[in-house]
């Protein structure tokens, strides 16, 4: 049985994707809900469907119900499927369950940073008026052999082209998938953001993935527009 709140003229959603820092940010917002005694909700987007989730998708969404059960959300929310942005999908939870405060997980970025890849916070603050934003900030702590790498551990991962044209990063294997390669995502970030590598025509290719999108592209294939 939830715990009935005292305040409903607030309300919190936390925004988890995958990787370690989804727990961090659930117990965070419990924390903040239990201070102010009001109810909060969590959120993940995924535009796959959850049936196409692998292994490590699906034990990371496990383990946020069971959270969301023993921390007393108000309700799990898994926007799967979702052809839409996060921040449009974020948008939308946030004004059906009047949001009053969103936290989200972000590494430390730096200008040049925000300059090549574009900032989320920047984008989510444009389109989530009257709502307060808490940004719980990750060190980058997390290295491998190179002390100066910017991202986590690679993952193999594909390039799926959509109806528009516009490339997309995929988990799943699928006859659909035209490029393989190996995903870096960057470290601290709860959204796939990152560098997507892989072998294009005998050469080393390297592509900017923002929230699964193909962006920045670097030493791109002559048919990849």
């Amino acid at each position: 049985m939830k715990k009935i709140r005292g305040r409903m003229d607030e309300a919190i959603l936390v925004c988890v994707y995958y990787g370690p820092n989804g727990e961090r940010l659930i117990k965070r917002g419990h924390k903040l809900a239990n201070m102010l005694d009001c109810p909060y909700y969590i959120l993940t987007v995924d535009p796959l469907p959850y049936d196409e989730f692998d292994e490590e998708k699906s034990r990371y969404v496990d383990r946020w119900k069971e959270l969301a059960d023993e921390l007393d959300a108000e309700e799990f929310i898994l926007r799967d499927n979702e052809s839409k942005s996060s921040v449009k999908a974020i948008k939308e939870v946030a004004h059906k369950h009047n949001i009053t405060q969103v936290i989200i997980g972000q590494s430390p970025q730096n200008r040049w940073e925000e300059i090549t890849k574009g900032s989320f916070v920047n984008v989510l603050l444009r389109e989530l008026t009257y709502i307060d934003i808490h940004i719980v900030s990750f060190d980058r702590n997390v290295r491998n052999n190179d002390e100066d790498t910017e991202y986590e551990r690679g993952v193999r991962a594909f390039l799926k082209q959509d109806k528009n044209g516009e490339y997309k990063l995929t988990f799943a294997r699928s006859h659909e998938n035209r490029y393989e390669g190996i995903f870096y995502k960057d470290i601290g970030t709860d959204f796939n953001n990152g560098v997507f590598k892989f072998i294009y025509d005998g050469k080393n290719c390297q592509l900017h993935i923002t929230e699964d999108k193909v962006t920045t592209k670097i030493k791109q294939p002559p048919n990849l527009r």
